[in-house]
């Protein structure tokens, strides 16, 4: 319940405000992908404003994502071999175990020594 308030109070004025932004900004521009030729460029896109401000966020959201996990990728490779070795030990572990209990099995019990409480 508590979770549902916070994110209303959250999202709602956020989409006010993109809503207002959109509204705000929706003439329209001409981009130009054409270094050389400003005149007449080879290609050419218009749109509103506010789609143009969206499309660069959300791609530089998604290089930043990408940037960031490429980063990472040291770290992952790391876990990968930390958990090869952790299991690799557990293997060793349970047959330390298993030769400890053939161990404790083939010794008569009354050669062991009596405990006294």
């Amino acid at each position: 319940m508590l979770r549902r308030i916070i994110t209303a109070v959250i999202v709602i004025p956020l989409a006010v405000v993109i809503i207002a932004f959109a509204v705000a900004n929706r003439q329209w521009v001409t981009v130009s992908f054409d270094p050389f030729s400003s005149a007449n460029p080879a290609y050419a896109a218009s749109l509103p404003l506010f789609a143009l401000i969206f499309a660069v966020l959300i791609l530089g959201v998604i290089v930043g994502g990408i940037a960031s996990w490429l980063g990472q990728a040291k770290w992952r490779r790391a876990v990968r071999r930390l958990e090869g070795e952790v299991h690799a030990l557990h293997d060793e572990l349970a047959a330390q175990r298993r030769q400890f209990v053939e161990r404790q099995a083939s010794v008569p019990s009354e050669s062991l020594p009596a405990i006294v409480p």
